[in-house]
């Protein structure tokens, strides 16, 4: 990795640990930081579209038999739309922290600054994780130093939202960003979304979620991949996990009540799916959760 992308994250990490404990100065930038001093478990997270970053440590993300990918301040990620992810923190970095920033990503400010930028010629699906860059980590420091100006966010927060999406349009995961912005695009994603999110224990197939919607098969998943880097039933699937685990902790349902509730017919095939996003069987982690609230 280039010494002046770490340089520039390193000073935005050391921010970030001072303003920990004060979110509104975050939240005014369009900023979530996160910082934990242990590594963590695998666990299910909803990220709304931004950009996240890891500024100090390591973390690992992937689920349903897919390669786990465990990355650090080398790599980013983008979700242009709500996207389940299941991800834990692996390492710890130099200051013995985890610390990470999401960026709320606006798609106005992405319909603009694309409009302004010469089309790519249309590629394959990126990669999951997009490769940082000198330019986008100088620019996440700029903007994560306007936590000790605040009355400079008014001016420079704008300007450097612009140059944020500029950067992430010159890098490698254009085309995910690209295709979220497209209206078309993402009012097919969003509708589909929305339909598993609100009735996660309907039979789904992807035919069906296709004519829900008003699309072809082949279309739906074609699209869903270019915003999401997921097949609609692989977000589905991811949907049902999470929400399974939730009812399992928070309402005290067994593994077997929670897999019927998010539409698991089989309970072989629930605990296989589990498995493999958690690592553990659906009673075993049920456990360790409940013991881990009852520690803390």
């Amino acid at each position: 990795m280039d010494p002046r992308i770490s340089v520039s994250l390193d000073r935005a990490a050391e921010r970030s640990r001072r303003h920990i404990d004060a979110p509104h100065r975050a939240d005014a930038l369009g900023l979530l930081l996160g910082r934990t001093t242990a590594p963590t478990p695998m666990a299910f997270v909803r990220y709304p579209p931004c950009l996240s970053v890891v500024l100090s440590g390591r973390k690992r993300s992937g689920d349903d038999g897919a390669p786990q990918q465990e990355w650090g301040s080398e790599r980013f990620f983008i979700t242009p739309v709500d996207l389940p992810m299941i991800a834990g923190v692996v390492e710890l970095g130099a200051h013995d922290d985890f610390v990470s920033m999401n960026w709320r990503l606006d798609p106005a400010i992405v319909a603009e600054v694309a409009a302004q930028l010469p089309r790519p010629s249309r590629t394959g699906p990126p990669a999951t994780l997009g490769t940082m860059t000198v330019d986008l980590a100088d620019a996440i420091d700029r903007l994560v130093a306007l936590l000790d100006a605040p009355e400079e966010v008014p001016v420079l927060a704008p300007l450097l939202s612009r140059e944020l999406v500029l950067r992430l349009l010159q890098s490698d995961q254009a085309p995910r960003l690209l295709a979220a912005a497209e209206q078309a695009h993402a009012e097919l994603v969003g509708a589909v979304a929305e339909r598993l999110g609100a009735d996660l224990a309907a039979p789904w197939t992807a035919d069906a979620l296709a004519a829900a919607v008003g699309s072809s098969a082949a279309t739906l998943t074609r699209r869903f991949r270019e915003v999401t880097g997921l097949t609609p039933m692989r977000y589905l699937k991811r949907l049902r996990l999470g929400e399974a685990r939730r009812r399992m902790l928070v309402l005290g349902d067994t593994a077997a009540q929670a897999g019927a509730a998010v539409g698991y017919v089989s309970a072989s095939h629930f605990s296989r799916d589990y498995r493999g996003a958690y690592g553990v069987s659906p009673a075993a982690d049920a456990s360790a959760m409940r013991e881990r609230m009852h520690a803390g």
